[in-house]
């Protein structure tokens, strides 16, 4: 008999590589040049051969779109360090993106901010 788990393997492989990542950002490869970059959430292939790494840019000291490459780029840097600290069969190749939802949540902050600011005006 099966027992169903109430999360799946690829969550928590992904949590894993999250953390590790995090770790090895503040270790290992500086990234201080980029901005103050954090890693938000990490989505795994069910093979666990892919990993898609979302991450956030707090004061980027340069535009986003060089940040995601400059971020490709240290892919190879990234898995050397994952390695012996993720105890997987292979290791997950990295891809890198900008995690929008900081923004976008930024912004409805805003919008709320205005729209009740403008209530309060109104009494």
């Amino acid at each position: 008999m099966k027992q169903e788990r109430p999360y799946k393997r690829t969550d928590r492989v992904g949590n894993q590589i999250c953390e590790i990542l995090g770790e090895i950002a503040s270790r290992h490869i500086r990234l201080s040049h980029l901005g103050f970059v954090t890693f938000t959430k990490t989505i795994i292939s069910p093979d666990l051969r892919n990993a898609k790494v979302f991450f956030s840019v707090i004061n980027p000291k340069k535009d986003m779109n060089q940040i995601i490459i400059e971020m490709n780029k240290l892919r190879k840097a990234f898995k050397k360090y994952l390695a012996p600290e993720l105890h997987l069969k292979n290791i997950p190749d990295l891809h890198f993106y900008f995690d929008e939802s900081i923004v976008y949540a930024n912004k409805l902050d805003s919008i709320f901010h205005t729209i009740l600011c403008e209530s309060e005006d109104d009494l």
